[in-house]
């Protein structure tokens, strides 16, 4: 091997050298910057497990708005995956909107109702106590009320109207049908005028499915505050909620830029503007 030979060789193998170093180097870089970022990632987790462990979630002063965030938990993805489905037009989502609402006004009116009315009960029965406490007494006013006078009952044919002396002589099997013809469509009860009709039905199932807890959770409550909040603050909610589903499959978002896109594109479609183009041949 001569001299020149020799030098090739050599300058080969450090060449050769040179390149496994630098490429193991890289790779080393490489590897490091990979533990950084997975150990961030890893410290980022330990974060945010931490937070979420330490907030201790202070329940609202009000023991109605408490139940009533627990109701929400439950009706709220129903609603959202049922009102959600209904995308041929605005009017379906609005329909089913306006049934719900109603639908939950209407439901817990009755419930408000028999609670007043039991206060009234107790009102009544703290009355008949304080009555019983006045006769024990002895005192020689109060008289026992003479059913006889108060009671006026008529005997005879007058006291007997005429459907009264209706005999129905239909058999069982004549009964069944005709009520059958007569049985309404309770999606038609439950419908608003002017409404659509697909948003009336897909209402009615979906209202279905959350009725019971929506009422369980409301009897729970015997304090008229507690009531009144639980009203008011649902159907706020259910309102908000659907402004909320409706911006989410809407959504008008405005797509970013910059200036050196604006100036591309004004350029590109100038130079591709055919009425341009037509001028300059005409010059």
């Amino acid at each position: 091997m001569n001299q020149k030979e020799e030098r090739e060789l050599r300058e080969n193998i450090q060449h050769l050298i040179r390149h496994v170093k630098a490429k193991r180097k890289k790779e080393e870089k490489l590897f490091r910057e990979q533990l950084v970022e997975l150990a961030k990632l890893e410290l980022s987790n330990m974060l945010v497990e931490s937070e979420v462990a330490s907030v201790d979630p202070a329940p609202n002063k009000s023991t109605g708005i408490n139940v009533l965030e627990d109701l929400l938990k439950k009706i709220v993805p129903v609603l959202e995956i049922d009102y959600k489905s209904l995308t041929t037009n605005a009017e379906q989502r609005q329909s089913f909107r306006a049934h719900v609402i109603n639908a939950i006004v209407a439901t817990l009116t009755p419930v408000e109702a028999n609670n007043d009315a039991g206060e009234d009960d107790g009102e009544l029965n703290e009355f008949d106590h304080s009555v019983s406490a006045y006769k024990s007494k002895g005192d020689s006013e109060y008289k026992e009320p003479n059913l006889e006078e108060e009671i006026d009952i008529e005997i005879g044919d007058e006291s007997v109207g005429d459907e009264d002396k209706f005999i129905d002589i239909r058999t069982d099997a004549e009964k069944r049908d005709e009520e059958e013809v007569e049985e309404v469509d309770p999606r038609e009860e439950f419908g608003l005028d002017g409404q659509d009709e697909t948003g009336r039905n897909m209402a009615y199932a979906s209202f279905k499915k959350i009725e019971t807890s929506i009422i369980d959770s409301y009897e729970l409550l015997s304090n008229p505050e507690d009531q009144e909040l639980f009203y008011d603050y649902l159907i706020a909610n259910a309102k908000l909620y659907f402004d909320k589903f409706e911006g989410e499959l809407s959504p008008e978002v405005e797509e970013p830029t910059n200036q050196a896109y604006d100036m591309a594109k004004d350029d590109a479609s100038s130079e591709m503007d055919p009425a341009e183009d037509e001028l300059e041949i005409e010059l």
